[in-house]
């Protein structure tokens, strides 16, 4: 090394002793002015701080202080990085400040900084750097100025002319930044800042501090995962830390510890493409007190990276991190899922009962997860495009087709064995779980017609539609067909439009003989009452347009036989609403409906209408109007059509049809009352 004393050059190897001290020195590092400054053209404002920070843990500092000052303009002053390290030796500074992108230091897995750049960024924020110095060599002071970063100048000085802050230290180092040029986040944005950066540090050297302003900076949110792990007889003690956030610059890496906690060699972890997944594993032994990262080919119990030792510590390190991933991926999955739903990814299953909604959203959610859990990026794409893979794999999932879902994704995916057999197993449960849904929908409505038939059989005479059949009605409405599945909640304002509308169509509705079969039934049939269910629901027709669905059910008396008065009510009230204004919308559709127990048996008109239109295939339709469908329908026909539909699954099924003969009206219709 040479040094420049009073202008002239003094020469000297770096091995040999200092015979004296200059008061000057100065040098030149190995790059031009603009070749140093477009290293850091990205960098933000904080991170010269951080390199200087850095470089003070690379010297050993137990306790790094940042000092930010600022001026009655609330802009910064000045700056100062305070570490207790080992200091700057003057006498070698060729081998540091002379150097960039070149490093001393890097055959040492304990530093950092690497390059040899990093106290050169100060001029991202400001003009000057100075570095005040103590180390065994005696106290100096070192200028960078911005405009000419490339030269650097020192003075040795005197204890007394040192900096306060190291006045009372046996070593360390100060770096004074002034002329600001940018500015600084605020204090708590720069803390964050800071912990992003040095969490990971600060954790694994938990001996070591930092603070800013004399505020401790923390370890960001972590979760550590700790394990004794025993290969060929030495114990290896194990810390896995997953962060929540991303350390800023550094990557997964694995640490290797000897007993005195030293870092003896570091490793990049499988881990580093995992998104999402942050991780520092530390490891700490007694069999890295002699540790060696050079090989040694002709001993493989030697303690090196060919070593029987590590390499079984690899493995099972490898397999712990993998149980931590699942862990994390499995709880992220929860949160992810759950989000979807809340973000309306998810079908409405609009139409379903409750029971049958409540399983395919819990089926569905299941698999969705499963998928993740395979494979996160296969919901890597837009809330849109994540809603259509979602409402496919739902189709799929309860169709005839749903081992073509698991074709798919095995296809398409890079899945694991174990992955294939959990999709699998997922798949399978969902056809069984679907198979069994349908069955007990199946008999529990099978159970439903039985009962029905016995009040219509047994009990039509007593039975009362306010109010025995009107719940019966509203939680069976599938009876009239698989479109009145459901017919969703009441809307108040339109149910009472309809049923005053309905009034004026019916007028009086006095009972006499021609109404009822029997002579004797007309008594009981004038104490009962009409039930009249309206709902109004949005919907689409036959070329897919939105329009609001009018859906009116007028259900006789079940002691009443329908006939051509009955039949002139419902054509009258549907002349009442086509000329009502509120009614008048081209996108108001209506289906009025008229249900009792049987057609009388004089009558001819109803069963003529039904023959007219029975090449449309709809049952019971006897009318078809603009915007308006108008419908006569007996209730066996409605039972017998169920029984007849479902013949196959009811066979099977092997229902005691006739155990509920002879058992009381209160007791039927109070279990069909019940959600069906």
């Amino acid at each position: 090394m040479q040094l420049l004393i009073r202008g002239r050059w003094v020469g000297r190897t770096d091995t040999d002793e200092v015979l004296a001290q200059p008061n000057e020195f100065s040098g030149t590092a190995d790059i031009g002015n603009e070749g140093i400054k477009k290293h850091f053209k990205k960098s933000e404002a904080y991170e010269p701080l951080f390199e200087l920070v850095w470089n003070g843990f690379d010297a050993k500092a137990e306790r790094v202080y940042v000092d930010v000052y600022e001026n009655d303009l609330n802009g910064i002053d000045r700056a100062a990085v305070v570490d207790d390290g080992l200091g700057i030796d003057y006498t070698t500074l060729k081998a540091t400040f002379g150097q960039f992108n070149e490093s001393s230091k890097q055959a040492d897995p304990s530093l950092h900084g690497s390059h040899g750049r990093g106290r050169l960024a100060f001029h991202v924020i400001c003009r000057d750097a100075t570095w005040f110095t103590r180390s065994t060599k005696g106290d100096a002071r070192i200028s960078v100025e911005a405009q000419s970063i490339k030269h650097y100048k020192g003075h040795h000085i005197k204890a007394d002319e040192q900096h306060p802050k190291l006045a009372d230290k046996p070593h360390g180092t100060v770096v004074e930044l002034t002329n600001f040029t940018k500015n600084l986040p605020v204090s708590e944005t720069l803390r964050e800042k800071f912990s992003a950066e040095f969490g990971w540090f600060l954790a694994v050297r938990d001996s070591k501090e930092l603070r800013i302003n004399d505020v401790l900076i923390s370890v960001p949110r972590n979760e550590i995962t700790k394990r004794t792990i025993n290969v060929r007889d030495h114990d290896f003690d194990v810390q896995v830390i997953r962060w929540d956030n991303k350390p800023s610059s550094e990557k997964s890496y694995i640490y290797l510890f000897n007993s005195k906690n030293e870092l003896v060699y570091k490793v990049l972890s499988t881990l580093n493409n995992k998104p999402g997944f942050f991780t520092t594993v530390c490891v700490t032994s007694a069999w890295a007190d002699s540790f060696s990262p050079t090989a040694d080919l002709f001993n493989l119990e030697a303690n090196s990276l060919t070593s029987l030792a590590w390499r079984g510590l690899i493995r099972q390190l490898g397999a712990l991190t993998e149980e931590v991933y699942e862990d994390f991926l499995r709880k992220k999955a929860e949160t992810v899922v759950d989000g979807y739903i809340r973000d309306g990814c998810f079908p409405t299953y609009a139409g379903l009962p409750e029971s049958e909604r409540e399983w395919r959203l819990n089926n569905s959610r299941t698999l969705v997860k499963e998928i993740y859990l395979a494979d996160p990026q296969v919901f890597n794409a837009s809330k849109k495009q994540i809603r259509v893979i979602i409402r496919l794999i739902d189709r799929l999932a309860v169709s005839n087709e749903n081992d073509a879902l698991l074709d798919v994704l095995n296809g398409a995916l890079d899945l694991s064995p174990e992955a294939v057999q959990k999709l699998s197993e997922q798949l399978r449960q969902t056809s069984f779980e679907n198979i069994v849904s349908t069955i007990e929908v199946l008999q529990r409505r099978a159970t439903a017609v039985q009962k029905l038939r016995v009040v219509m059989n047994e009990h039509y005479r007593e039975v009362l539609e306010t109010p025995d059949l009107q719940q019966v009605i509203e939680n069976n409405t599938w009876l009239f067909g698989p479109r009145f599945e459901t017919l969703g909640a009441e809307e108040d304002t339109f149910t009472k439009i309809a049923k005053s509308l309905r009034d004026k169509a019916v007028k009086n509705d006095e009972i006499d003989e021609a109404d009822v079969e029997d002579s004797t039934d007309v008594a009981g049939a004038q104490r009962q009452v009409d039930l009249f269910l309206a709902r109004k629901y949005p919907t689409h027709d036959s070329r897919s347009q939105s329009i609001h669905k009018c859906t009116i059910i007028e259900i006789k008396r079940p002691s009443i036989a329908l006939n051509t008065k009955h039949l002139r009510q419902l054509e009258d009230y549907a002349q009442i609403i086509k000329r009502f204004p509120e009614f008048s919308s081209e996108r108001t559709h209506f289906e009025l409906i008229l249900v009792g127990r049987k057609i009388s048996s004089d009558d001819t008109l109803i069963q003529g209408r039904k023959n007219d239109l029975i090449d449309r295939g709809e049952m019971g339709l006897i009318a078809e109007l603009p915007r308006m469908k108008l419908y006569v329908m007996d209730w066996y026909t409605l039972l017998d059509s169920f029984d007849l539909s479902n013949d196959f699954m009811l066979e099977h099924l092997k229902l005691r049809r006739a155990e509920f003969a002879g058992e009381s009206k209160e007791k039927l219709i109070a279990e069909l009352q019940q959600p069906h």
